[in-house]
C-alpha cells in the first residue's frame, strides 16, 4: 500500500466529493443560465455551495466567484489591481507604481505580475518582500517601502515550508498605504482563520484540489469596494465577473468539501494534527541523525515538514521513500521537474546544501492514526536501509584524523573546482588525493585493496557528491567509508591537524 505525503501538492477527492460530482453530471445537469426547472436546480445548487463557502470563509460581503483554480484567481486578481492602478496613473498626481511580492510567492505570482506588466505596457517596478531565516517577510522593510506601493502580494501559508505569514503585521504595515493587497489562501483554506474583512484583504484566490475537491475549481474572493475587472468575457456568467459555463461537477464536489468543514466530523482538528506531525518527525530525526528542519514548526501548518539531510542528496531520499511506498516531494510540485534548489529557502538565507538537499512531506486532514503510524515505520526502515551514518562532522572527522590508521582522504571535486595543486583545503599537513566523481570507477578497486581498518574520507563542495562516492565504496563491502556532511561550504579548517 502507497501513504502519500505530498498533500501540499495536491489531495485525493473527498468520496462525498466524488459522489456529488457523478450526481450533477447524471442527475443536475442543467446550465444554471437556464430557466427551466433543470437549470433552476443547478442554479440553486450553484447559490447553495456560494453561501457555504462564505460561511466557512467568513466573507459575509464582497463578489465569490467560481474559478478554474488559482492561478486564473492569481490572474484576475493581478489584472484588476494593475488596470486600477494604470487608472490613477493615467489621472495623474502622483499615482503609485511600486508591485511587491513575498521572495517566497509562488511562482505563479511573480510571473502574473510579470505578465500583465509588460502585457499592459505598464512598466511598473517589481520588487521581492525579503524574509528572514524563519521564512516570514520582513514587516519593517514592507513598512518602509508600502507607501510607494500600488500592489502587495503575500501568502498566506507557504506551499514548500508550512510557514504562516504574520498577516496581521502585513495589515498593520500597510496601514495607510495606498496599495492593494493580494493574499494566495491555497494552502490556508481550511487551515487557517484569514478573517478577510477585518485585515482589510482586496484578493484572495483559493483551489479546491488542494482540499479533497477535483483539480479544475476554485474560488476568488473580491473585497467590496476593490476595483475588478473580468478576465474572462462572453456569456455573463457569475455576475458578468467570470465568462464561461459553470464547472457544475467541480463545484459541486467543492460544496461537498465545504459542508464537511462546516460539519466538523470528516477532518482531524488542530491538536490530532500536531500530534501527526510530531510523530513524524520524531522518526526523521531517529532515522537520519543529520537532519535539519527547514521551517520552525511553531510558525508552520500542522501539516507540512520540509527537512534537509547533510550528505543525502534530495532524489536519492526521494528515490528510498519512493521505493518503501512513500510518496513525497522535494519541493513544490510545480518546479519539481526543473531540479533545482529551493528558491525558497535560498530566500531565506539557508545554505546551499540545505536548499538543494530539501524534502517536503505533507499530508492530509483526514490521515487515520494507523497511516501515520505505518508511515513512521517506513521511515525508519528507509533510515535504515540508507548509509546515514556514513557522514562525518568536523569534530568526528578531526577525531578520526588522530587516530590510528590515519584515513585517506579523497577529493572527489573536477579539477577546475580545485585552488592550487598539493594544498588541501581540509587541514595544514593533511594530505588529500583527487579522484574526481566522474572518474570514480577507475578508483574502486585501489581503495578494496586497502586494509579494512583505514577509513576512506570523501569532500567535496557540499557534500552531495562525496556521499555519493562513500555509498558507492560502502556498497562494494567496505564499511570504513565516509563523507565528509555539509562539503567544504560548512568546513573550519583546525587550528592545529595530525601529519597524514
Amino acid at each position: 500500500m502507497d501513504i502519500y505525503l505530498d498533500a501540499n501538492a495536491t489531495t485525493p477527492v473527498l468520496p462525498q466529493a466524488s459522489a456529488a460530482a457523478l450526481a450533477v453530471m447524471e442527475e443536475t445537469f442543467g446550465n444554471p443560465s437556464s430557466i427551466h426547472g433543470t437549470g433552476l436546480r443547478a442554479r440553486a445548487l450553484l447559490d447553495r455551495v456560494r453561501a457555504s463557502a462564505r460561511r466557512v470563509l467568513a466573507a459575509p460581503t464582497g463578489q465569490l466567484l467560481f474559478t478554474s483554480g488559482a492561478t486564473e484567481g492569481i490572474q484576475t486578481a493581478v489584472l484588476s489591481a494593475l488596470v486600477e492602478l494604470r487608472s490613477r496613473r493615467d489621472a495623474g498626481g502622483n499615482a503609485p507604481t511600486l508591485l511587491l511580492y513575498g521572495a517566497t510567492e509562488h511562482k505563479a505570482v511573480p510571473a502574473a505580475l510579470k505578465h500583465w506588466n509588460q502585457l499592459l505596457g505598464l512598466g511598473f517596478e517589481m520588487q521581492p518582500i525579503p524574509v528572514g531565516p524563519d521564512g516570514r517577510h520582513d514587516l519593517a522593510w514592507l513598512a518602509e517601502n508600502a507607501p510607494r506601493a500600488g500592489l502587495v502580494c503575500t501568502m498566506a501559508a507557504n506551499n514548500e515550508t508550512g510557514v504562516i505569514s504574520d498577516l496581521d503585521g502585513i495589515a498593520a504595515a500597510l496601514s495607510g498605504s495606498p496599495a492593494l493587497w493580494m493574499v494566495d489562501s491555497v494552502q490556508a483554506l481550511g487551515k487557517l482563520p484569514l478573517k478577510l474583512i477585518e485585515r482589510r484583504i482586496d484578493y484572495a484566490p483559493f483551489s479546491g484540489h488542494k482540499l479533497f475537491a477535483p483539480k479544475g475549481v476554485g474560488l476568488l474572493y473580491v473585497r467590496e469596494g476593490a476595483p475588478f475587472t473580468p478576465m474572462l468575457t462572453g456569456g455573463g456568467q457569475e455576475g458578468e465577473l467570470r465568462a464561461g459555463t459553470e464547472n457544475m461537477a467541480g463545484i459541486a464536489a467543492l460544496g461537498a468539501v465545504l459542508d464537511a468543514l462546516e460539519d466538523g466530523q470528516t477532518f482531524h482538528d488542530g491538536a490530532t494534527l500536531h500530534r501527526h506531525r510530531a510523530q513524524l518527525a520524531s522518526a526523521l530525526q531517529e532515522s537520519f541523525p543529520a537532519l535539519v528542519f527547514n521551517a520552525p514548526p511553531d510558525l508552520s501548518l500542522p501539516t507540512t515538514l520540509n527537512f534537509s539531510v547533510r550528505g543525502i542528496a534530495s532524489r536519492q531520499l526521494m528515490d528510498a521513500f519512493d521505493a518503501a511506498g512513500l510518496h513525497v516531494s522535494g519541493g513544490s510540485a510545480c518546479g519539481a521537474a526543473q531540479a533545482l534548489p529551493s528558491f525558497v529557502l535560498e530566500a531565506m538565507g539557508l545554505p546551499a546544501w540545505q536548499a538543494a538537499a530539501a524534502i517536503r512531506l505533507s499530508f492530509g486532514a483526514t490521515h487515520d492514526s494507523a497511516l501515520i503510524d505505518e508511515a513512521c515505520a517506513r521511515i525508519r526502515a528507509c533510515g535504515a536501509s540508507l548509509p546515514a551514518n556514513a557522514g562525518l562532522n568536523a569534530a568526528r572527522l578531526l577525531a578520526l584524523m588522530q587516530a590510528r590508521p590515519t584515513p585517506r582522504l579523497v577529493d572527489v571535486r573536477e579539477p577546475h573546482e580545485r585552488g592550487a595543486t598539493g594544498v588541501s583545503p581540509l587541514g595544514v599537513g593533511w594530505v588529500c588525493e583527487s579522484a574526481p566523481l566522474s572518474g570514480l570507477p577507475h578508483h574502486l578497486a585501489r581503495w578494496l585493496e586497502l586494509p579494512a581498518e583505514v577509513p576512506v574520507v570523501f569532500f567535496c563542495r557540499s557534500g552531495q557528491r562525496s556521499a555519493q562516492a562513500a555509498r558507492a565504496l560502502r556498497n562494494l563491502g567496505r564499511a570504513q567509508a565516509w563523507s565528509l556532511e555539509g562539503g567544504l561550504e560548512m568546513w573550519s579548517a583546525p587550528e592545529t591537524s595530525t601529519q597524514a
